[in-house]
């Protein structure tokens, strides 16, 4: 963790943990072999509905952290990743996100591109031809 990312205490700030579980969720997709814009081209724009943190240790300045995703729903038109949040084997957090696809013209949702929920449900699948 960089200096500008602790409070007073030194300690990763709260707000930060969003941060990390963002990046965590992109890298994750780019794993599968998915891009943000080849998803948005193909119907998926999907926004965060619920976050929910689970701290268990502080994190904190100059910490090493690695994030481990793994989706624990899907949905029709959402889905929930566990992103796993830990230092040298230890656990730091565990964040839950909801996702939902959202059609941006209508603000409401729309039901998940068929080969995204494919590969969510086994990522073996990887992503459309």
């Amino acid at each position: 963790m960089r200096y500008h990312e602790t409070d007073a205490q030194g300690f990763l700030f709260n707000a930060r943990y969003l941060e990390v579980a963002d990046v965590a969720m992109t890298e994750w997709l780019r794993s599968l072999g998915f891009t943000y814009d080849a998803l948005v081209a193909d119907g998926l724009d999907v926004s965060v509905v619920t976050a929910t943190i689970h701290f268990k240790s502080p994190a904190r300045f100059d910490d090493v952290l690695d994030a481990d995703v793994r989706c624990t729903r899907v949905g029709r038109s959402s889905f929930v990743l566990a992103v796993e949040i830990s230092r040298a084997g230890d656990a730091v957090a565990t964040v839950d996100l909801v996702y939902v696809n959202v059609d941006t013209a209508t603000a409401t949702s729309r039901p998940l591109p068929e080969f995204f929920t494919r590969a969510l449900v086994d990522p073996r699948d990887g992503p459309r031809p």
